[in-house]
Protein backbone atom coordinates (compact mmCIF):
# COMPACT_ATOMS: atom_id res chain seq x y z
CA UNK A 1 0.00 0.00 0.00
CA UNK A 2 1.16 3.07 -0.77
CA UNK A 3 0.45 6.32 0.73
CA UNK A 4 0.88 10.07 1.65
CA UNK A 5 0.58 12.43 4.72
CA UNK A 6 -0.10 15.86 3.81
CA UNK A 7 1.27 18.37 6.02
CA UNK A 8 -0.15 21.96 6.91
CA UNK A 9 1.92 24.35 8.84
CA UNK A 10 1.19 23.62 12.62
CA UNK A 11 0.59 19.89 11.60
CA UNK A 12 2.30 17.73 14.77
CA UNK A 13 0.85 14.51 14.00
CA UNK A 14 2.37 14.04 10.76
CA UNK A 15 5.37 11.98 12.01
CA UNK A 16 3.11 10.13 14.35
CA UNK A 17 0.97 8.97 11.07
CA UNK A 18 4.36 8.67 8.97
CA UNK A 19 6.11 6.32 11.95
CA UNK A 20 2.83 4.37 12.07
CA UNK A 21 2.87 3.56 8.29
CA UNK A 22 6.38 2.98 8.01
CA UNK A 23 5.93 0.21 11.05
CA UNK A 24 2.62 -1.19 9.24
CA UNK A 25 3.51 -1.54 5.69
CA UNK A 26 6.89 -1.27 5.44
CA UNK A 27 6.80 1.64 3.05
CA UNK A 28 7.71 4.80 3.81
CA UNK A 29 5.06 7.22 3.02
CA UNK A 30 4.85 10.32 0.91
CA UNK A 31 5.29 13.39 2.71
CA UNK A 32 3.34 16.25 0.63
CA UNK A 33 4.26 19.81 1.56
CA UNK A 34 0.55 21.74 1.65
CA UNK A 35 1.80 24.14 -0.98
CA UNK A 36 1.58 21.48 -3.94
CA UNK A 37 -0.39 20.68 -6.08
CA UNK A 38 -0.19 17.13 -7.05
CA UNK A 39 -0.04 14.15 -5.14
CA UNK A 40 2.58 11.49 -5.94
CA UNK A 41 0.38 7.86 -7.32
CA UNK A 42 -0.94 6.29 -3.90
CA UNK A 43 -3.68 4.50 -2.32
CA UNK A 44 -3.90 6.76 0.36
CA UNK A 45 -3.56 9.80 1.88
CA UNK A 46 -3.74 10.65 5.32
CA UNK A 47 -5.01 14.57 6.91
CA UNK A 48 -2.74 14.20 9.96
CA UNK A 49 -3.71 15.95 13.08
CA UNK A 50 -2.73 19.37 14.72
CA UNK A 51 -3.55 22.65 14.29
CA UNK A 52 -3.11 24.27 10.98
CA UNK A 53 -2.75 27.81 10.82
CA UNK A 54 -3.07 27.71 14.53
CA UNK A 55 -7.00 26.95 14.24
CA UNK A 56 -7.49 30.41 13.41
CA UNK A 57 -10.88 31.21 11.49
CA UNK A 58 -12.23 27.72 12.13
CA UNK A 59 -10.35 24.69 13.01
CA UNK A 60 -9.54 23.28 9.19
CA UNK A 61 -10.88 26.48 7.01
CA UNK A 62 -7.82 27.67 6.15
CA UNK A 63 -6.13 24.39 5.08
CA UNK A 64 -9.57 23.42 3.24
CA UNK A 65 -8.44 26.07 0.69
CA UNK A 66 -4.69 25.43 0.47
CA UNK A 67 -3.27 24.06 -3.24
CA UNK A 68 -3.09 20.69 -2.46
CA UNK A 69 -6.79 20.26 -1.59
CA UNK A 70 -8.12 20.21 -5.33
CA UNK A 71 -6.01 17.27 -5.62
CA UNK A 72 -7.09 15.21 -2.19
CA UNK A 73 -10.36 15.96 -3.62
CA UNK A 74 -10.17 14.37 -7.03
CA UNK A 75 -7.88 11.55 -5.10
CA UNK A 76 -10.94 11.11 -3.06
CA UNK A 77 -13.69 11.28 -5.91
CA UNK A 78 -11.93 8.06 -8.23
CA UNK A 79 -12.09 5.74 -5.23
CA UNK A 80 -8.38 6.68 -3.28
CA UNK A 81 -8.75 6.26 0.48
CA UNK A 82 -8.74 9.28 2.45
CA UNK A 83 -8.15 9.23 6.36
CA UNK A 84 -8.57 12.88 8.57
CA UNK A 85 -8.04 12.13 11.88
CA UNK A 86 -9.14 15.01 14.17
CA UNK A 87 -7.52 18.36 12.44
CA UNK A 88 -7.87 16.05 9.21
CA UNK A 89 -11.22 15.13 10.21
CA UNK A 90 -12.26 19.06 10.91
CA UNK A 91 -10.19 19.98 7.11
CA UNK A 92 -12.44 17.30 5.66
CA UNK A 93 -15.91 19.09 7.38
CA UNK A 94 -14.86 22.05 5.82
CA UNK A 95 -13.92 20.66 2.60
CA UNK A 96 -17.04 19.21 2.29
CA UNK A 97 -15.65 15.83 1.92
CA UNK A 98 -17.59 14.84 4.78
CA UNK A 99 -20.69 16.45 6.11
CA UNK A 100 -20.85 18.47 9.67
CA UNK A 101 -18.95 20.36 11.14
CA UNK A 102 -16.77 19.82 14.14
CA UNK A 103 -17.33 22.77 16.26
CA UNK A 104 -15.65 23.85 20.44
CA UNK A 105 -15.85 21.38 22.81
CA UNK A 106 -18.43 20.92 25.44
CA UNK A 107 -16.94 21.77 28.28
CA UNK A 108 -15.23 24.96 26.37
CA UNK A 109 -12.02 22.56 27.33
CA UNK A 110 -9.13 21.00 25.61
CA UNK A 111 -9.33 17.30 26.40
CA UNK A 112 -6.30 15.24 25.84
CA UNK A 113 -6.87 11.48 27.63
CA UNK A 114 -7.45 7.87 26.56
CA UNK A 115 -11.10 7.33 25.31
CA UNK A 116 -13.24 4.41 25.00
CA UNK A 117 -15.65 3.92 22.01
CA UNK A 118 -16.95 1.09 20.02
CA UNK A 119 -16.67 0.02 16.49
CA UNK A 120 -19.90 0.60 14.79
CA UNK A 121 -19.85 -0.56 10.98
CA UNK A 122 -17.31 -3.28 10.07
CA UNK A 123 -17.96 -3.29 6.49
CA UNK A 124 -15.28 -0.64 5.09
CA UNK A 125 -11.63 -0.42 4.23
CA UNK A 126 -11.04 1.39 7.16
CA UNK A 127 -12.27 -1.42 9.73
CA UNK A 128 -12.63 -4.87 8.52
CA UNK A 129 -10.22 -6.03 10.91
CA UNK A 130 -11.93 -5.34 13.91
CA UNK A 131 -15.30 -6.78 15.08
CA UNK A 132 -18.87 -4.89 15.22
CA UNK A 133 -19.19 -3.72 18.75
CA UNK A 134 -15.57 -4.10 19.71
CA UNK A 135 -14.14 -1.79 22.24
CA UNK A 136 -11.19 0.19 21.58
CA UNK A 137 -9.34 2.64 23.47
CA UNK A 138 -7.50 5.31 21.30
CA UNK A 139 -6.25 8.79 22.86
CA UNK A 140 -8.03 12.44 21.81
CA UNK A 141 -6.12 15.54 22.07
CA UNK A 142 -8.37 18.62 20.57
CA UNK A 143 -10.59 21.56 21.46
CA UNK A 144 -12.99 21.76 19.03
CA UNK A 145 -14.45 18.00 18.65
CA UNK A 146 -17.74 18.26 19.01
CA UNK A 147 -19.62 16.44 15.92
CA UNK A 148 -22.70 18.16 14.62
CA UNK A 149 -24.91 18.08 11.64
CA UNK A 150 -28.95 18.68 11.64
CA UNK A 151 -30.90 15.46 12.21
CA UNK A 152 -31.51 14.59 8.77
CA UNK A 153 -27.76 14.45 8.04
CA UNK A 154 -27.46 12.20 11.59
CA UNK A 155 -30.34 10.16 10.44
CA UNK A 156 -29.04 9.30 6.98
CA UNK A 157 -25.69 8.25 8.51
CA UNK A 158 -27.16 6.50 10.92
CA UNK A 159 -29.14 4.55 8.53
CA UNK A 160 -26.35 4.24 6.05
CA UNK A 161 -24.42 2.37 8.46
CA UNK A 162 -21.91 5.43 8.47
CA UNK A 163 -20.90 6.29 11.77
CA UNK A 164 -17.81 4.06 12.02
CA UNK A 165 -17.09 5.03 15.69
CA UNK A 166 -18.80 6.10 18.53
CA UNK A 167 -17.83 7.10 22.39
CA UNK A 168 -18.91 4.65 24.83
CA UNK A 169 -21.58 5.40 27.13
CA UNK A 170 -20.45 8.18 29.59
CA UNK A 171 -16.94 8.70 27.89
CA UNK A 172 -17.33 11.67 25.28
CA UNK A 173 -15.29 14.02 25.93
CA UNK A 174 -16.76 16.61 23.88
CA UNK A 175 -20.60 16.64 23.57
CA UNK A 176 -20.56 14.87 19.52
CA UNK A 177 -23.97 14.30 18.82
CA UNK A 178 -25.06 10.98 19.33
CA UNK A 179 -21.76 10.11 20.37
CA UNK A 180 -20.17 10.19 16.99
CA UNK A 181 -16.72 9.82 17.12
CA UNK A 182 -15.85 8.98 12.76
CA UNK A 183 -17.95 9.09 9.99
CA UNK A 184 -17.71 7.40 6.45
CA UNK A 185 -18.27 9.67 3.35
CA UNK A 186 -21.24 8.30 0.86
CA UNK A 187 -18.91 6.38 -1.09
CA UNK A 188 -17.08 5.19 2.14
CA UNK A 189 -13.55 5.68 0.90
CA UNK A 190 -13.50 9.03 3.22
CA UNK A 191 -12.54 8.17 6.74
CA UNK A 192 -12.79 11.01 9.19
CA UNK A 193 -12.58 10.83 13.11
CA UNK A 194 -11.20 12.79 16.17
CA UNK A 195 -9.35 10.26 18.26
CA UNK A 196 -5.67 9.14 17.01
CA UNK A 197 -5.24 5.84 16.37
CA UNK A 198 -1.89 6.55 14.59
CA UNK A 199 -1.37 6.90 18.42
CA UNK A 200 -2.27 3.23 19.48
CA UNK A 201 -0.24 1.20 16.89
CA UNK A 202 2.93 0.03 19.76
CA UNK A 203 2.91 -1.19 22.73
CA UNK A 204 5.61 1.16 23.86
CA UNK A 205 2.93 3.87 23.57
CA UNK A 206 0.48 2.34 25.63
CA UNK A 207 -2.00 0.36 23.31
CA UNK A 208 -2.22 -1.22 20.02
CA UNK A 209 -6.39 -0.84 19.04
CA UNK A 210 -4.95 1.52 15.91
CA UNK A 211 -3.16 -1.67 14.20
CA UNK A 212 -6.50 -2.93 13.07
CA UNK A 213 -7.41 0.30 11.11
CA UNK A 214 -3.84 0.37 9.56
CA UNK A 215 -4.45 -3.52 8.80
CA UNK A 216 -7.69 -3.37 7.30
CA UNK A 217 -6.07 -0.69 4.70
CA UNK A 218 -3.43 -2.94 3.73
CA UNK A 219 -5.35 -5.51 3.30
CA UNK A 220 -8.23 -3.47 1.46
CA UNK A 221 -5.60 -1.19 -0.79
CA UNK A 222 -3.04 -3.47 -0.77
Amino acid sequence: MKSAVVVFPASNCDRDAQTALKQLTGNNPHMVWHGESELPEVDLVVLPGGFSYGDYLRCGAMASQAAIMPAVQAHAEKGGAVLGICNGFQVLTESHLLPGALLRNAGLKFVSRPVTMTVEETQSAFTRHYSKGQTVTFPVAHGDGNYFADEETLNRLEGENRVVFRYAPGDNPNGSSRNIAGILNEKRNVLGLMPHPERVCDPLLGGTDGVALFQSLIEALG
